[in-house]
């Protein structure tokens, strides 16, 4: 069967070619939505990940630094430390920190 678009009005075939036009556009912007959407997915499970990492690696850094203090606290270590540290803190007492009434300069130097 032979079609002879000579024999359509010109106002049919400029209402086809919209209708076409329209389809071509409509595809072209639910592709790029759903490209989208997905690339928003991966960032955000790249985002969640990375999140998720650090967190465990400050949790991992404090359960250590907890575990090593207390670990010290139980160690007894042999000599007279104490009358060493003592003494320091003697010597230290001697000269009297400057102060500005009830706290210290370096409270104060930071406000």
């Amino acid at each position: 069967m032979q079609f002879d678009l000579s024999a359509v009005e010109t106002a049919t075939l400029v209402f086809m070619g919209t209708l076409v036009f329209a389809l071509v556009i409509t595809l072209f912007m639910m592709t790029a939505s759903f490209a989208a959407l997905v690339l928003l997915g991966i960032g955000r499970l790249a985002w969640i990940l990375a999140a998720n990492v650090v967190l465990g690696l400050v949790h991992g850094i404090n359960h250590g630094w907890a575990r090593l203090v207390h670990h010290a606290s139980t160690v007894d270590l042999p000599g007279d430390f104490a009358g060493e540290l003592g003494d320091m803190a003697a010597e230290m007492m001697g000269q009297p920190a400057p102060s500005t009434g009830t706290y210290p300069r370096v409270v104060l130097r930071d406000s």
